[in-house]
């Protein structure tokens, strides 16, 4: 540990982890993550509606809104729900995720029940997963805890 770098030692020594990256790139994560994760989700949107047929300028549209759309929901979501108590920030992703989920089976040609069903089971294991992890990180009020 003799070549470690200060910042890097302080943290070894006190039993934390290091960042790898600067502010400047985690701020830049903020909005390219949820640009890329909303161009390969209206992607997928597309092609389920297209059904293998041929790319036109409808379906090139109807998937770059999609895309528009997942990523201006993520990027709010990202920095609304940390705000929120940690029942409701489980229950916001869960709701988002059970949305995406439930639309991209409906562009696939299923029926309304079976996308519903989909989407709320999505849903009830996003909003289980997210309790437990803001429940076990965070005091009642959504201030981290450790």
């Amino acid at each position: 540990m003799a070549h470690a770098a200060p910042r890097t030692r302080r943290a070894i020594e006190r039993g934390g982890t290091t960042d790898l990256f600067s502010g400047r790139a985690h701020r830049a994560a903020l909005v390219a993550l949820p640009v890329v994760l909303g161009l390969v989700y209206g992607y997928w949107a597309a092609a389920n509606r297209r059904y293998g047929g041929p790319v036109t300028g409808w379906n090139l549209l109807f998937g770059f809104l999609t895309a528009l759309v997942f990523a201006v929901v993520l990027i709010t979501l990202l920095a609304v729900a940390p705000k929120l108590r940690r029942e409701v920030h489980a229950a916001a992703w869960a709701a988002f995720c059970g949305i995406a989920v439930g639309f991209l089976f409906s562009q696939s040609g299923g029926s309304v029940l079976r996308s519903t069903a989909l989407a709320l089971a999505a849903a009830a294991g996003v909003f289980a997963v997210m309790f437990y992890r803001f429940y076990t990180r965070e005091d009642s009020q959504g201030h981290r805890v450790g």
